[in-house]
């Protein structure tokens, strides 16, 4: 029987409290992807998410406690985490959270980093329900999927600018948009 270990690109297994996180190179992913789906039985990928990971690991920045009066993001602070986080390998995640249809299949969330205007190749024809999760993590998060079928904004006007779910998306300051009809 396979292993994660024997999957294309396999860099790394993570144990996790909800699911394993298995990590793959990007170049591999859709290597990978057939992989978890011919060889481990994951028959459905649930969702693709992004996150993005600007900044992550610079000095001064140990983790953040939210309290009844809030928090302020904008000031570093030593609680909650009381040391430094992890530096990434890339600015970019990307999970594929997969589910088995069988009786007491386990989740697996199979990863991949990336950086800013590199793409991933799009695992559409492995799974066709990814076709709106990557055009929903292009559209938010502006991550090219190399081979996609249809790559287009889903959520965000067309004429839009930017990505707003990117850390670097300037917030605040953005006229109000109004349709002309009524």
């Amino acid at each position: 029987m396979s292993t994660w270990q024997d999957a294309p690109g396999y860099v790394a297994t993570r144990e996790g409290s909800d699911m394993p996180t298995v990590t793959v190179e990007a170049e591999r992913i859709r290597d990978a992807c057939l992989f978890a789906r011919d060889e481990m039985g994951f028959d459905m990928c649930v969702d693709v998410v992004a996150a993005d990971y600007l900044g992550w690991g610079h000095k001064g920045v140990a983790g953040y406690i939210g309290t009844a009066t809030g928090r302020d993001i904008n000031a570093p602070m030593s609680q909650g985490f009381q040391h430094q986080p992890e530096v990434k390998p890339k600015r970019f995640s990307i999970s594929y959270h997969l589910l088995a249809l069988r009786q007491g299949a386990p989740r697996v969330r199979l990863q991949t980093w990336v950086d800013d205007g590199e793409a991933v190749q799009s695992v559409v024809s492995v799974w066709p329900t990814c076709d709106w999760h990557e055009r929903e993590q292009f559209d938010l998060m502006g991550i090219p999927f190399e081979g996609h079928p249809n790559l287009e904004r889903l959520l965000m006007p067309d004429d839009w600018e930017g990505h707003p779910l990117r850390k670097d998306y300037p917030i605040g300051g953005e006229p109000v948009r109004f349709s002309e009809e009524m």
